[in-house]
């Protein structure tokens, strides 16, 4: 199926492909993610059950930030088995801390890893999962493909990102509305965000090169869209 026309009428305006200041992780880690990881993994452990991909497989999450989405899916599945890969230090840094402050040192691995340069074998694992990676990656294709090199076939892939908004008003009423609460510099980064978000047409295009069907991306919320898929 060929992708709609792109209807988004904002350009892509690209942020730093590495959030790697103190500032940017403390205020990151500091903002209230839970709503939006509890329905991350919800919705994952239901594709994981409809794509009958047992519990206890081992799960790559790329750009895993400060590894709040592992802690959230370990506290949901008790049997999951997370390598958790970013390419910011402080963020990992943050990261160690938390997993160390949940008791999950032995179930999630960190690492130091480009997305677009997997170190691992091709088929090694039966689920990649990424929240928030592909706004931050100039060419997400390239990340992508990487992610369904290492996945088995049968194997799930599920990611999600924002879609970039239609016009400066719809970033503002989006701003406003979930980082109300938020200091400058974290409404800030939400904004650059939204920004350098793709659209659903553009992530639906990338989809499609790959060879998935375009539907595998759906809208799942007001500001996200949301790619799941079995590797044939």
């Amino acid at each position: 199926m060929k992708p709609a026309p792109d209807r988004s009428l904002l350009s892509r305006v690209l942020e730093p492909e590495v959030m790697d200041s103190p500032e940017d992780a403390l205020d990151y880690d500091a903002m209230d993610h839970s709503e939006v990881n509890r329905r991350f993994v919800a919705d994952f452990l239901d594709a994981q059950r409809q794509a009958g991909i047992p519990l206890d497989v081992e799960v790559l999450d790329v750009g895993t930030g400060t590894a709040l989405i592992p802690i959230e899916l370990c506290a949901r599945n008790p049997q999951a088995r997370v390598v958790a890969i970013d390419l910011a230090e402080h963020m990992l840094r943050l990261a160690r801390g938390n997993v160390v402050r949940h008791g999950l040192g032995r179930r999630i691995s960190l690492q130091l890893v480009d997305a677009k340069r997997l170190p691992f074998a091709d088929g090694r694992l039966a689920a990649v999962i990424s929240n928030s990676i592909v706004h931050h990656i100039p060419e997400p294709r390239t990340a992508l493909a990487e992610a369904l090199r290492v996945l088995k076939s049968g194997g799930l892939v599920f990611v999600r990102d924002l879609a970039r908004p239609y016009n400066d008003e719809q970033v503002r009423n989006l701003v406003d509305a979930y980082a109300a609460e938020c200091n400058t510099h974290q409404r800030q980064l939400f904004e650059a965000s939204l920004r350098a978000a793709l659209s659903l047409d553009e992530i639906k295009l990338v989809v499609v090169q790959l060879g998935f069907d375009a539907k595998s991306v759906q809208a799942t919320s007001d500001r996200h869209w949301t790619w799941s898929a079995v590797k044939k």
